[in-house]
């Protein structure tokens, strides 16, 4: 798993300095003057071994994350330097029409969800139902329409994750917040998505 998880992270290094030489191919503009840096890198569906609180013990665990990422609070020694202020930032995808949301951890979810929340909006549609639900439409031209651009390896790839195949992950993001285990930072907005 750990060779698994070295692997993701050396990859997104990779895919960002592609883009990087992209952008420079297609803009004449140096990858300084571009300014394109990793914001943040977290890892989910992994397991970490961590130290959590259990029955009023500090124990050593392996928390298996699995649709679910770190939601640590403020001040918590894992969470990188830059956001130990505020909190572990935690990044919940919607889906490539609607919305994402990025919160921060709490100390609510140290106590009751060993430090995770959700990593995402979650299906509403089997990967063959969406792509039954929307023959005959033209899902890249739909989300064109609406200002976003979408890039896809195939058709299959872009329709099988058409908007409507998720639920609203505002829903579930006022579930998490509702919850005290995240706490709502900011909500954004697509304008290009590629799907591998």
């Amino acid at each position: 798993m750990a060779a698994g998880a070295n692997f993701a992270f050396a990859n997104r290094q990779m895919i960002t300095h592609w883009v990087r030489a992209a952008l420079e191919h297609a803009l004449k503009i140096s990858p300084k003057d571009i300014g394109i840096a990793p914001v943040y890198d977290v890892c989910h569906n992994i397991a970490k071994f961590e130290e959590h609180i259990v029955g009023g013990v500090s124990r050593r665990l392996c928390v298996h994350r699995k649709g679910a990422t770190r939601a640590y609070p403020p001040k918590h020694p894992e969470v990188p330097a830059a956001y130990r202020d505020i909190g572990q930032p935690v990044i919940i995808p919607g889906d490539m029409g609607r919305y994402s949301f990025v919160l921060v951890g709490t100390e609510k979810a140290m106590a009751e969800t060993f430090g995770s929340t959700c990593h995402g909006a979650g299906r509403l549609m089997s990967r063959q139902k969406a792509k039954k639900a929307c023959r005959g439409r033209n899902i890249e031209n739909e989300l064109l329409r609406n200002g976003i651009l979408v890039r896809g390896a195939s058709r299959d790839t872009i329709v099988e994750e058409m908007p409507e195949a998720y639920k609203d992950v505002a829903d579930v993001v006022d579930a998490v917040t509702g919850a005290g285990i995240s706490k709502k930072v900011a909500k954004l907005k697509p304008i290009c998505v590629i799907k591998g």
